[in-house]
């Protein structure tokens, strides 16, 4: 069996063009060493030989159960210590590393694309090298369960993350013995691509990255190996740098997307509990998707002295978000800066909102820049992170009665309206499905108290709520909860008195501009 998945997964590297024929051999032989094996049988070699072509879809459909088959093969030959998801993932990557060209072919073949077709025939050929190598396992992807909700603003998306895998317990155990490494500083350091990974850092042999200039400095491109959207990328800087929003994060962001107009790119925010979960290393996010806030219009149109060249409003959106659009890329980092500048050191009491407390400042912006229509956009989402007695995780982050669906920070892809909720809703979902239609008390139930209060909000809501349509309506009111969220998470709510607010602001902004 393995002498033929080994034979298979040749065949895989051709069909997708990971290996040309030339490799054939060479690669047989190399998946012949990982498996410490002397020689393929000639019986086996024949036999593949007679049997039918494959098509690439079939190929790329058995994929999981060929490496599955495999990494069962290594854990019974002592090849591998733990016959776990993580002591496989490892190996399984090995497995795949083989088939990857070099980084520099790599890099290469997109710089080609790139200059003499288009810069998305260049992220084309990217994408579909990262899903074929099994970089981004679209077998896992497909298991996370996703759906839409309607709501006052827009279509949100709504995602239970199920694609990353946790740890096993033996994992676990094993990870906390193991002499702790600053190699590689962090999971974006360019130092993990071709890495062999260990127990507490996933293996990265079939990954690889392109090198980028943005604003003169060096950084590099890559996909999340979790696409929790389309072509979801991720660009980071080429040193272990701490995440900063800056005038040249204005700069770079505008510059990537004159780059790659097909693509939005934004960057989490720079402060703990609104920033994302990587602080440690100045990073952006984007990718080929329109979310719902890119969608949503301007509410109100607001003008800025010195900036009358450049097209300004106030976002319909739960979150504080001014758009400014202009053709000039320059003009809108000169705006943008004074708006941060002036976000920075601005504290409105009546507002709740305080640039510092006790030296610590709160103040900063998620920003997002989009090509549209011939022009550059950036969208400022306003942030701030002060605690209080009665929200101690934050008082613009989702409050307590929310955390029962989603309790971490809103960062970057949640302020652009995808809900990134817990593997753990997946059961905790069936489970309230079958106890709502049996009519159990939840406040009994360990795992589903915690949704009860919840579920006596809404019940009365619905005349009937039987087998025909309750995963609808779980599905809607949990995206009803993420709405919540999002306004729980802005600083200036959709009110009269917080738009009001809000436009304070924006004379604060004007008067700096006329000092």
């Amino acid at each position: 069996m393995i002498q033929e998945n080994i034979l298979k997964l040749t065949d895989y590297g051709l069909l997708t063009g990971l290996i040309q024929p030339e490799d054939k051999i060479y690669i047989r032989n190399r998946l012949l060493e990982l498996f410490k094996l002397d020689a393929l049988d000639d019986e086996v070699l024949e036999a593949h030989e007679k049997q039918p072509a494959m098509t690439i879809t079939a190929a790329q459909e058995q994929l999981e159960t060929l490496l599955n088959e495999m990494t069962d093969y290594a854990y019974e030959a002592g090849l591998i210590e733990e016959n776990s998801i993580v002591y496989r993932d490892l190996f399984d990557t090995k497995i795949m590393g083989l088939l990857v060209p070099r980084p520099s072919e790599v890099t290469a073949c997109f710089r080609s694309l790139y200059e003499q077709k288009s810069p998305q025939a260049a992220t084309d050929y990217f994408y579909k090298l990262c899903c074929d190598a099994d970089y981004i396992r679209r077998y896992r992807i497909k298991k996370d369960l996703k759906w839409k909700t309607q709501t006052e603003f827009g279509l949100l998306d709504i995602t239970v993350n199920l694609s990353k895998p946790e740890k096993d317990p033996k994992a676990i155990a094993a990870a906390k013995l193991m002499k702790q490494s600053g190699y590689p500083k962090c999971q974006l350091c360019k130092e993990n691509e071709g890495y062999a990974g260990r127990i507490n850092h996933p293996a990265r042999q079939n990954h690889r990255v392109i090198p980028v200039k943005i604003h003169g400095s060096s950084w590099y491109f890559q996909y999340s190996p979790y696409v929790y959207y389309n072509e979801h990328c991720i660009v980071f800087h080429s040193q272990h740098t701490p995440m900063k929003i800056e005038r040249a994060t204005f700069q770079k962001l505008l510059d990537f997307v004159e780059q790659f107009p097909h693509y939005f790119v934004g960057s989490n925010a720079d402060l703990p509990i609104v920033g994302g979960s990587i602080l440690s290393h100045d990073h952006f996010q984007g990718g080929h998707y329109e979310f719902a806030m890119a969608l949503a219009p301007i509410e109100r149109e607001i003008s800025f002295p010195g900036f009358e060249d450049i097209e300004a409003g106030i976002v319909k959106w739960p979150m504080s978000v001014i758009r400014i659009r202009a053709a000039q890329a320059e003009r809108l980092v000169d705006l943008a800066d004074q708006i941060l500048l002036t976000w920075r050191g601005y504290t409105d009491e009546a507002a709740f909102v305080f640039a510092q407390t006790d030296g610590e400042p709160h103040n900063t912006i998620t920003p997002i820049a989009r090509r549209r229509d011939g022009k550059f956009e950036l969208d400022l989402v306003l942030r701030n992170n002060i605690t209080t007695d009665e929200h101690p995780l934050g008082v613009y982050h989702p409050h307590a009665s929310l955390h029962h669906i989603k309790k971490e920070n809103i960062g970057l892809i949640e302020v652009m309206g995808l809900a990134v909720l817990p593997a753990r809703l997946k059961a905790e979902m069936a489970k309230l499905k079958q106890a709502m239609l049996a009519g159990e008390d939840l406040r009994a139930d360990e795992m589903l108290e915690k949704h009860a209060d919840w579920v006596d909000t809404f019940q009365a809501n619905y005349e009937k709520i039987d087998e025909s349509n309750i995963d609808e309506i779980i599905h809607k009111e949990i995206g009803l909860v993420f709405l919540e969220v999002l306004k729980d998470a802005g600083v200036y709510k959709c009110t009269e008195e917080g738009r009001q607010a809000f436009l304070r602001f924006v004379d604060a902004v004007a008067a700096t501009l006329t000092a």
